[in-house]
């Protein structure tokens, strides 16, 4: 069984736009759900960690499978 409450893929997308939908996705979220992003754009992984610290959110895991960049994000 997930412990992710949702996913996102956002390949495809250039920066800002993962980040852009993925602060939408959270607001949708409980405190503690986590929210797995999928991403192509290489900016994004600079983009997920900024993202991660300046809004409290809990960057859990950033992998790479080939071109497309993962991310597991916990809403603080």
């Amino acid at each position: 069984m997930s412990d992710v409450a949702k996913e996102l893929d956002t390949s495809g997308l250039n920066c800002p736009m993962p980040i852009l939908r993925a602060k939408k996705a959270l607001k949708e979220l409980q405190t503690g759900d986590i929210l797995r992003v999928t991403a192509t754009d290489p900016g994004s992984v600079k983009d997920f960690e900024a993202f991660a610290k300046q809004t409290g959110n809990e960057l859990l895991e950033s992998t790479t499978e080939g071109e497309t960049f993962i991310y597991r994000i916990q809403k603080a």
